[in-house]
């Protein structure tokens, strides 16, 4: 645990330390927190890098593809030359390169049901950059359980979404909430495109939710944020407890 801060950490971070909000304590709690991004792709990759310059203590990074080239034109944590490596391999070698200073878990698989749970249940923030229903199901349900607060962010085309599920806070529903496990049609980037700029905006909002989440800043819980980057245009929509919903319901 971090409990006093070195002239390196304090001339590294010392901008964050400027802001009366983050202040030296909130530094230091960022430092002692651990955070889970699951996905490294175009959403991982700017959470990543950001969370790491931040100052995370200890970042849990999943999963289990391997880096190719048509992943470079939007995921930017990769290179041309992590071609081929595991994606949470080619992000270590960055991360490492911005902030070596902070702890890198690396976790190259698909998770089991039981596995992340223990793994949710040791986070104090998780972010879903995932990019398909069922994970996406699976998380909410890993932090609902553990009542970890879940950061979602969703990307194609040229909309992106992104939220914050505090489920410490009552009434506030959770992404099973939002989205129906009946009758969803999926759509990816892999078949439908993605403009790359899109991917990191949505993803730089998610890094900030974490780190606001983590100094008790408000964040967007109840809230969802929708982007039409075409046009450049935000909408927001009110997130309500679905009492049926079969995840966090405690009808």
């Amino acid at each position: 645990m971090v409990t006093a801060m070195d002239d390196e950490k304090l001339l590294r971070y010392s901008r964050q330390i400027l802001l009366p909000e983050i202040d030296i304590q909130g530094q230091k709690t960022l430092l002692n927190s651990q955070v889970m991004i699951i996905g490294l792709g175009g959403l991982g990759a700017p959470v990543a890098m950001y969370l790491a310059a931040a100052g995370i203590g200890k970042l849990t990074l999943v999963d289990f593809d391997h880096v190719e080239l048509s992943n470079l034109q939007r995921q930017i944590i990769h290179a041309t030359t992590s071609i081929g490596l595991s994606k949470v391999a080619s992000a270590e070698k960055t991360l490492c390169e911005i902030n070596p200073g902070i702890e890198y878990q690396l976790i190259n698989e698909k998770l089991s049901e039981n596995k992340l749970k223990k793994l949710v249940q040791k986070q104090d923030v998780v972010v879903d950059c995932t990019d398909n229903f069922p994970i996406r199901f699976a998380i909410n349900k890993a932090c609902v359980n553990s009542q970890t607060p879940l950061v979602s962010g969703a990307v194609i085309r040229m909309e992106g979404q992104v939220t914050t599920f505090d489920y410490k806070q009552a009434d506030r529903g959770c992404y099973q909430c939002l989205y129906s496990k009946e009758g969803e049609m999926e759509d990816t980037c892999s078949t439908t495109g993605v403009l790359a700029p899109v991917a990191g905006i949505i993803g730089s909002i998610q890094a900030t939710e974490v780190l606001k989440l983590l100094t008790g800043l408000p964040t967007l819980s109840g809230r969802l944020l929708i982007l039409d980057a075409k046009y450049m245009e935000w909408r927001e929509m009110k997130l309500k407890q679905d009492s049926n919903c079969p995840t966090c319901s405690t009808s």
